[in-house]
């Protein structure tokens, strides 16, 4: 049967009469024994029945002054009667409820009220709360929690409500346990980024809620936000929607004219959901007016995303992009950009009308090692119109501008596990100079190498000596290459001028040692090369000129070389004494002469007539115009030499914990170069060559890095600047000619003491074939005004910033380049180059940042591109501008706008137009 009260359940036991009086006086006993600590009431029953009563603690949590939960069981006795037919009444309760308070824990038997006060926890099912007092009604399934007042008066310890994923940070809740329905006052939530505050919220399921004076904001502080949305009626759907009545926003505590009838903020749990992306408005001189940026986002997937935009003037101007990020864990990640612009300027019957079309292609491809060790596939592909990044209307990046070079490379590699290992790699590039507009690109590369096989080594493996070090390897290179321009792209054209070759080459060489302190190697090289396109030059009497003749088909030529070298290192070491300031300094040298012999290669020779009575006769190889070059006519018989120098001190260091001296770079290295021709004539070619100095260092802290070089030249020049086999010296001139130096300089330096990590600053600058410094400026992508100018990944905020700004040190950085370049290869003698570029970024105060990227050429005598930059925090909101104030490229633009993906089509974002 049934407890009227509880709701428990008793089985029906029969029991003699004379034992019933006693059963009851010794149950009553047990249940006063238990105290006030009793969840549940039970009247007596007057029913025969054994029970058996026992206490239980929660052993699922930790004990906090818990107050123990008595745990009523009942056991059943055999008997032969029969059950009570009374059908067993539900308890109210589908769970167990586990609660703590540091104060106390007090239970009213008679009112069925649970009382928890001071740091109170409840948990009951998905349901987790914590308040200052909690009160349980568990006759009426439901449950208060409210804030509590400290010793100063002010209220303390606000209600946390936590069902599920959701959670909501109250005054005071009212929650009924069966219906799951609740009344909330002043309610905080966090959906996303979105914060959500409402005077009173009504929850009707686990799905709905019902907001009366509700505001929405992304702002940190809920309570006291820089902005938000005010409504006074909402239907809030967590993890999906938010559809309110009319809302007004408000900034700074002070309604604006902003304001809708109605307003739709999505809330998915998605890291991302589909939308539509609102335009930016601008005007154009030579353009019109605009609408920029108009598009749509598709979430696809959780793998893929697809963001098309586009723009449209009222000349008939447009341009489209497509943008695609995609990513599948521990296999591979990238990127996919197409952009188009048809851009018109003037109007048509004007002299200065002009249509183009214009494009770029960028694709970025990793694949992450994980995945397959003995394989990888990568892309770097960044192709287009040679004009592009000077002319688009969507793209402001001074660094990409001033380029002249666009490159990509696709490759796949792979390793087959064999012995001796063999390595394999495709590859596609492409190299486009934007000036000249001239493509290279190999469709595709094919290597494939052989590891080293030492046949001489024994069964120990050990490889020492001239012979036991003798090794082989093979090493294919095969080329479809192609030579075009921008107007025969990806036309017939292209691929009919296609150049196809094999090298085949296999290096036998070994390495010894000589006299103990001497490293030597030698090599023999035999090359075996296949085209299929030769040449057949002659004499065209019609044309009266030398034309080549394209001959299809199979032909192949065979060459070998031989080299060897021998080097040593040679330490010295300068001692000063252990009291002076600089202890010592150490110079390392590391001089080989090396030699090369190639023998002629004649045979693969024939002659023509270059002029039509055939007097004059030339030779020329059919191998000529092929990818990897003709055999050589003439022996190479030439002696190298390499002198390596490094220089290191040892001083004192300024720390005087420290024992030992500190070890200071000089020099990193200090190389001379040089080589003879054995077999000169002195006429044709001379013996020397011109010898190259270079070298390098670091000042400053390793801050500053410093190179040079310059070019020796030991022979003279007659009037037409032509080498002769004259030396200079003899020639009433120094020892040596300096033809040419140069002279470079690059120091970075921060206010943390180190070098900021700036590769990650100009992602995209760098993709577009930019630099990844800021020398050039920033770069500008106008489809996205929300990034900041000065770094991509948002601050962590530091609470007590402001009040320590006064004792705080402001982050700063600075980069700065210096260029010097001398030229007197034909006795100009003049500083040919002559240029420095500085780049600065600071935090003027906590919220305002400020920089400036420019530079002066000393020989043309006028400022390089120079970029102003200002940007101010506003908490949630972003303010920028930066200015170019001249050049072709002047330009300005100006952007407020909240720095949440969620709203960030609420902005202003206004900027001058290009002339381009």
């Amino acid at each position: 049967m049934t407890c009227q009260k509880t709701g428990h359940n008793f089985t029906k036991i029969a029991f003699k009469p004379l034992h019933t009086n006693l059963f009851n006086i010794v149950l009553l006993s047990i249940f006063l024994s238990l105290g006030s600590g009793k969840l549940y009431s039970q009247d007596i029953t007057k029913k025969k029945a054994a029970v058996s009563v026992k206490s239980q603690t929660d052993s699922a949590k930790p004990n906090l002054n818990r107050v123990k939960t008595p745990v009523l069981t009942v056991e059943k006795e055999t008997d032969t009667i029969k059950m009570d037919s009374i059908k067993p009444k539900k308890a109210f309760l589908d769970g167990k409820v586990r609660y703590k308070a540091d104060n106390y824990a007090k239970i009213d038997q008679n009112k069925k009220i649970i009382t928890l006060y001071d740091q109170a926890e409840l948990y009951y099912q998905d349901v987790e709360l914590k308040a200052g007092i909690i009160v349980m009604d568990y006759e009426k399934n439901e449950v208060y929690a409210g804030r509590i007042k400290d010793s100063t008066g002010t209220y303390t310890q606000y209600p946390n409500f936590k069902q599920g994923a959701n959670v909501i940070e109250p005054d005071s809740i009212r929650f009924n346990f069966k219906t799951k329905k609740a009344l909330i006052w002043n309610s905080r939530s966090d959906q996303g980024e979105f914060k959500i505050k409402a005077a009173i919220t009504k929850k009707e399921n686990d799905s709905v809620y019902f907001l009366k004076g509700a505001r929405f904001t992304t702002s940190k502080d809920v309570d006291n936000p820089e902005y938000y949305f005010q409504t006074n009626k909402v239907k809030f759907i967590p993890g999906k929607k938010v559809v309110t009545g009319l809302t007004n926003m408000v900034i700074a505590n002070v309604p604006t004219p902003i304001a809708l009838p109605f307003a739709f903020f999505p809330m998915s749990k998605e890291t991302s959901i589909s939308g539509l992306i609102l335009p930016s408005y601008n005007d154009s001189n030579n353009r019109g007016f605009s609408l920029q940026n108009l598009g749509y986002y598709f979430a696809l997937s959780d793998n893929y995303d697809l963001t098309v935009l586009g723009d449209y003037y009222t000349n008939g101007s447009y341009g489209l992009r497509f943008e695609s990020s995609y990513a599948k864990r521990y296999s591979y990640r990238g990127n996919l950009n197409v952009r188009f612009e048809n851009l018109i300027s003037s109007e048509r019957g004007y002299p200065d009308y002009l249509k183009q079309n214009i494009y770029n292609i960028q694709w970025s491809h990793s694949k992450d090692s994980k995945s397959n060790p003995n394989s990888s596939f990568s892309a770097s592909v960044n192709l287009g119109s040679s004009k592009y990044f000077q002319q688009s209307i969507n793209q402001v990046n001074i660094g990409s501008n001033l380029n002249n070079t666009l490159s990509s490379s696709v490759s796949y590699s792979k390793t087959f596990t064999s012995v001796p290992q063999v390595r394999m790699s495709l590859t596609a590039t492409h190299s486009q100079n934007t000036q000249t507009e001239e493509i290279n690109m190999t469709l595709p590369t094919l290597q494939l190498s052989v590891d080293r096989i030492y046949p001489f080594v024994g069964k120990d493996g050990v490889k020492k000596g001239f012979f036991k070090n003798i090794n082989l390897q093979y090493n294919l290179n095969g080329r479809n290459s192609i030579v075009t321009s921008d107007s025969l792209f990806f036309k017939p054209q292209m691929f009919r001028d296609a150049k196809v070759g094999f090298q085949h080459s296999i290096p036998l060489s070994t390495n010894f040692k000589i006299f103990k302190y001497f490293s030597a190697s030698s090599s023999m090289n035999y090359e075996e090369i296949w085209y299929t396109k030769t040449i057949e030059r002659s004499y065209d009497v019609d044309q009266s000129k030398v034309v080549d003749k394209t001959i299809n088909g199979f032909d192949a030529f065979r060459t070998y070389s031989f080299s060897s070298s021998v080097g040593t290192t040679i330490y010295g070491t300068f001692n000063f004494g252990d009291d002076k300031k600089i202890k010592s300094i150490r110079h390392v040298m590391r001089p080989s002469a090396s030699y090369g012999y190639t023998p002629s290669f004649e045979k693969y020779y024939d002659t023509y007539a270059a002029d039509a009575s055939g007097s004059m006769i030339k030779q020329y190889s059919r191998f000529e115009n092929g990818i990897f070059g003709a055999p050589g006519l003439n022996n190479s018989n030439t002696l190298g030499f390499l002198l390596s120098n490094t220089f290191e001190a040892k001083v004192t260091d300024k720390d005087s914990t420290k024992v030992e001296p500190k070890k200071i770079m000089l020099l990193n290295n200090l190389n001379l170069s040089t080589s003879y021709n054995l077999d000169a004539d002195g006429v044709t070619t001379l013996a020397f060559s011109p010898i190259r100095v270079s070298g390098g260092t670091t000042l400053l802290d390793n801050k500053m890095n410093v190179n040079f070089g310059a070019t020796l030249d030991p022979y003279a020049i007659d009037n037409s600047g032509n080498r002769i086999n004259v030396f200079n010296i003899d020639n009433g001139g120094s020892l040596f000619r300096m033809t040419s130096s140069n002279m470079t300089l690059n120091y970075s330096i921060s206010s943390q003491g180190k070098d900021d990590d700036k590769k990650d600053k100009n992602v995209q600058s760098q993709r577009n074939g930019g630099r990844e410094d800021d020398l050039f400026g920033t770069n500008t992508d106008l489809g996205d005004s929300r990034r900041s100018q000065f770094e991509d990944e948002e601050e962590t905020e530091d609470e007590d910033k402001i009040s320590e700004f006064f004792n705080s040190k402001l982050p700063w950085d600075m980069t700065f380049a210096y260029s010097l370049t001398y030229g007197n290869n034909n006795r100009e003698n003049k500083i040919i180059g002559n240029s420095i570029m500085i780049s600065a970024n600071a935090d003027i105060t906590p919220k305002w940042k400020a920089g400036v990227s420019t530079g002066y050429d000393f020989v043309q005598k006028g400022v390089t591109f120079t970029q102003l930059r200002f940007e101010r925090d506003l908490l949630s909101w972003r303010m920028d501008f930066n200015w170019s104030p001249f050049g072709t490229n002047a330009n300005w633009g100006f952007f407020i706008g909240i720095k949440s993906g969620v709203l960030s089509d609420i902005k202003w974002d206004k900027r001058s137009t290009i002339n381009r």
